[in-house]
């Protein structure tokens, strides 16, 4: 059975070479708006469903209205 990530679609043989990918692939990182830290998807699910902000004190919730993709995101300076 193949393993597929679902952010770069990179395939692994194997469930452990999924999880061990996803700690360092780089087409999952999430940025909160609401704190502006950027951290790793995993780090803001336990389920894969619902996502919140891992920083202590912030309150940011849910993909697209608190949180975001960071390839989503660009810079723009005024």
């Amino acid at each position: 059975m193949t393993h597929v990530c679902r952010n770069c679609q990179r395939a692994f043989a194997t469930e452990l070479e999924l999880e061990l990918h996803r700690d360092v692939c780089a087409d999952g990182e999430l940025f909160c708006e609401r704190c502006g830290e950027r951290f790793p998807e995993r780090r803001a699910t336990q389920d894969g469903w619902r996502f919140s902000c891992p920083t202590p004190d912030c309150d940011g919730e849910a993909i697209d209205e608190d949180i975001h993709q960071v390839a989503d995101f660009r810079l723009v300076s005024r």
